[in-house]
């Protein structure tokens, strides 16, 4: 679309000069300036923190179309958009409306524009979709109170068999008493909280709703969604959980609502939140999704930025990507980050120390997959629990009180003018120009956006190292994770030659015959 856009220019400019009594001499056209390959790169956003465009201390819809062109400078490719439907909390993970926009954010116009403007810039747009429960204040929900009602059977219910203490799957109260409006003694299932009734996923007319809700997003824009609590569809107690059967039902109804959103859309993208602690957990989603968060990596990339040591990091992908291959076929689905709105910020879990904060960005944005980054990651915004203490007003200028600087909520006084897009964009050294070389790397460099994965041989637990081959090219990326510089042997057998520093984080970095030095907390890229 964007070659398609530049063309259109140029017919325009061309068919505009004025016409003279002698034809001029024939010009050679200037070529239209080549689309950016995509990155891969998605990015979070939390609209309510994000920009506001009215005046009301909120961020919108409006604001996120109007922050487009920060994003496609940074590179990213995608963004994730925190839920916007309509929801009594601040956070919007209990929903409404499954077709309706949260009125603070905007309006369903709002959100094509949004899509329309983001497609222009080649960026997609997925949505949370949170369906594995509704909001305690839903029309359904407030239906089902009535047992004679045809919502009731919407919602789980407790019978006399029903142990009403038992804790759910997310470790929480599994059951709920209704309270006054419904029938004496009813309970219903909530696995996070009362506020959050589950959805029962056995009844015909809950599946047939949920595709139509994602079918009605796909036709306003959206190209796909980001799935809540994936695994919990019908992992509801303590017992379901590693339990195939839970597992054959939860698939079963993720490939049931691939094919209804397939038919909108055959292209749709779908990421699930699938909480377990290893890849070979993960793996079995990939064939109904195109990707899963990838928690235990998020791990396991911040300890090892934190011990300066890579702890097994190379074979522990390799087995992992195996894992996944196996499910998913042999391009690697996967969905790296570092954290995300329910996890304390990464420059928070490194201590703010920013050189870890480098190596952590460096690590996650030459891995396989499509990375994800949390708004204000780039940045380096500090941020400890509680939850909304994590998803703090992003910070676009010096001043908190400028012009579209979102006023919702009190931000860390920790995270300071410096650690804004003004003061930031004004520094070459800043984290955001990190950030920013980084995601263009993987623009640059197809086999760091397309490629495999191979643990490299490392010669030190002091440096990652693995290879990137998308079968025209390899090259070998390596990470000095430590304060001292490094040096590791490039004449391992059987390994390719590698001759050329083709991108380096700082410089310093060079190949002396078969050996490659890299300076202290430095990332290379070797072809």
């Amino acid at each position: 679309m964007i070659r398609s856009l530049a063309s259109s220019l140029l017919f325009v400019l061309l068919a505009a000069q004025p016409a003279l009594g002698s034809p001029a001499p024939a010009a050679a056209a200037p070529a239209a300036p080549a689309a950016a390959a995509p990155s891969g790169v998605w990015y979070e956003i939390f609209v309510r923190s994000w920009y506001d465009t009215d005046g009301d201390g909120t961020g919108d819809l409006n604001g996120v179309t109007a922050k487009l062109d920060y994003l496609q400078s940074l590179g990213v490719s995608g963004i994730w958009l925190m839920p916007i439907n309509p929801s009594p909390s601040y956070h919007g993970y209990d929903v409404t409306d499954y077709e309706a926009v949260n009125p603070q954010y905007g309006t369903l116009a709002d959100f094509r524009r949004l899509a329309d403007e983001a497609h222009k810039r080649g960026i997609r747009i997925i949505i949370d979709m949170v369906i594995n429960h509704t909001s305690n204040e839903s029309p359904w929900f407030k239906a089902a109170l009535d047992p004679s009602s045809p919502y009731h059977d919407w919602y789980s219910w407790a019978d006399k068999y029903t142990d009403l203490e038992s804790g759910s799957a997310a470790g929480s109260q599994a059951w709920h008493a209704a309270g006054k409006q419904a029938a004496p003694g009813q309970h219903y299932l909530g696995i996070f909280t009362a506020e959050m009734p589950d959805l029962n996923y056995d009844n015909s007319a809950v599946r047939a709703e949920m595709i139509k809700a994602g079918q009605f997003w796909l036709k306003l824009g959206a190209d796909g969604f980001r799935l809540d609590a994936a695994r919990h569809i019908y992992e509801n107690f303590p017992w379901d959980v590693d339990d195939p059967a839970a597992l054959a039902k939860n698939l079963d109804w993720w490939n049931e609502y691939r094919r209804g959103l397939d038919a909108v859309n055959p292209h749709t993208y779908l990421v699930g939140e699938v909480t377990q602690p290893a890849a070979t957990m993960l793996a079995p989603y990939l064939k109904p999704l195109d990707a899963v968060f990838n928690f235990p990596l998020a791990v396991q990339l911040i300890d090892a930025a934190k011990s300066e040591r890579n702890q097994g990091l190379g074979p522990t992908l390799d087995r992992s990507y195996a894992a996944y291959e196996a499910v998913g076929g042999k391009a690697i689905k996967d969905a790296p980050f570092l954290s995300n709105h329910d996890q304390e910020r990464v420059m928070s879990q490194l201590d703010g120390n920013p050189q870890h904060m480098r190596t952590a960005a460096a690590m996650l944005l030459t891995l396989p997959g499509e990375p994800y980054i949390y708004y204000g990651e780039e940045l380096g915004t500090l941020g400890k629990k509680p939850d909304p203490a994590l998803r703090e007003p992003m910070r676009w200028q010096r001043a908190t009180r400028a012009k579209g600087e979102t006023r919702w909520k009190t931000g860390n006084p920790a995270n300071g003018a410096a650690v804004s897009v003004e003061a930031e964009q004004a520094d070459p050294h800043s984290l955001l120009h990190f950030y920013t070389r980084l995601i263009h790397w993987r623009s640059e460099v197809p086999a760091l956006r397309d490629g495999g994965f191979r643990a490299y041989p490392e010669a030190s637990d002091h440096l990652a190292a693995w290879e990137r081959s998308d079968g025209r090219d390899t090259v070998l990326v390596v990470h000095n994770l430590s304060n001292q510089p490094q040096t590791m042997a490039l004449d391992v057998p059987g390994e390719p030659h590698y001759t050329r520093v083709l991108k380096q984080t700082g410089p310093g970095a060079a190949i002396h015959g078969s050996t490659l030095s890299v300076p202290a907390y430095t990332s290379v890229v070797l072809q």
